[in-house]
Parts: C-alpha cells; structure tokens; sequence
C-alpha cells in the first residue's frame, strides 16, 4: 500500500551539491527518506554537469564549492534558464550575505548549522512553486491520481500501487495523452544511481499495467515511450 509520508515527494528530484561529502551524504539519506529522488555533486563543475543533463526541481546549493563557486554555479543554472529552484548554503550568517545570495538569483537562503526539519520544509515549498505546477487531481477516464494526497483509484477504488509506479503513473497523466519516453521517466522517477541500462521502468509499466486492470489505459508507442490513452 502506499504510505503518505515516504510517497508524497517521489517525483520531486534534488540535487545537492555540497563538498563536504559527509554532510552531503546525510541531507541526501534524509531527503530520500522523505520520498524524493536524490542525486550529489562535491564540486561546482560536477553540479553544473549533472543540472545540464538531468532536469531538477531543487539544487540545495554550498556557496563555497571547489573547482566552480557556488555564486557562478547558480548565475549559470539562472542563465541555463531550466527552472530548477535553488536553495543556497553557506557558514556566513550575515544579512549581507543573504541579500547577495537572493541577488544572484537563488530562491531561497540557509545559514550553517541548520536544522534539517527547516531543510525539508523550505525544500518542500521550493519544490510546490515548480513550474507548471501539479493540479491536485489528474485524471484519464476512470483512472484518478490525487496528487495532494498521493493516492490512485480506479472507478472509485482504491488502487495498491508502489511508490514508483505511482509516480510514474502521475507523469503518464500529467502529459495530457502525450508520449513519454522511458528515459523521461527514469529521469523524472529515478535518480542517478539507477543504471540507465536497466530494464526498471518497462517492468514498472508491466506492473502498473496489471494492477490498473482492464480495460488497459497504457499503450507502448514502439520505438518513443508509453502514453496514457
């Protein structure tokens, strides 16, 4: 069954791009066990690397970062234009400091040491002002995903869906009838660690095929992806 409080951000994909690897491996184990798709970056030339070939909602971005600083780091994803919301890190507490950060273009603006309940939560709204936004409801026939709710039925039931094939059941629909490839949802489902090799999204349809039942509302498009008919 599919439980609220791991489900709810499973379509949400952050990076974190902080070269403190400890800190960075505990925001990201935090992050994931709230339900989103995490990936990291140590330095500033591996976050511009990993943002110009995966599409993220939130970069929770170091300013200090080797290589590239964290200040060029954010003009060039503003410059990129891809729409991920960033939230900037820093040591430095001063009020100057924030002005400059939130200058650059960053959405939003945390001080070290923090509290990761703050962390999750300005993440959260980061991630609720992606654009376009998810409506609360997205439906195909007698197919409905409650997005606020993270949950799915199928003429009035409720339907016993995993987290992922939730997810990608909610990607299926949110394009409207549209075709989305399988390396779409293996982007917007699954983070880096997953083998993009893997089979992982064809038997994750398979499945969510079977447990929507008929008659069947998923069609393969040869050679393109899958759509919602």
């Amino acid at each position: 069954m599919v439980t609220s409080r791991v489900s709810r951000w499973e379509s949400v994909r952050v990076l974190v791009a902080e070269d403190e690897d400890l800190l960075a491996d505990s925001i990201a184990r935090g992050l994931r066990w709230e339900g989103m798709a995490v990936d990291i970056a140590l330095d500033g030339a591996d976050a511009l690397e990993k943002a110009s070939v995966s599409r993220y909602d939130v970069v929770i971005l170091d300013r200090d970062l080797p290589r590239v600083h964290g200040d060029e780091v954010c003009r060039q994803l503003i410059h990129d234009g891809r729409g991920e919301r960033i939230l900037m890190l820093t040591a430095a507490r001063s009020v100057t400091d924030r002005i400059d950060g939130l200058g650059m273009g960053a959405d939003d603006y945390l001080p070290k040491p923090f509290a990761f309940s703050e962390l999750v939560a300005r993440v959260r709204a980061l991630a609720r002002r992606r654009d376009p936004p998810t409506p609360p409801l997205l439906a195909a026939g007698d197919v409905v995903v409650d997005t606020a709710r993270r949950l799915a039925f199928r003429n009035g039931t409720r339907l016993p869906l995993a987290r992922k094939e939730l997810a990608v059941l909610e990607v299926m629909l949110a394009a409207d009838g549209a075709v989305v490839s399988a390396e779409e949802l293996l982007e917007r489902v699954w983070d880096d660690n997953t083998d993009p090799f893997t089979n992982i999204v064809r038997m994750t349809v398979m499945k969510l095929r079977r447990k929507l039942g008929e008659p069947p509302i998923i069609e393969t498009v040869v050679g393109e992806g899958y759509r919602v008919l």
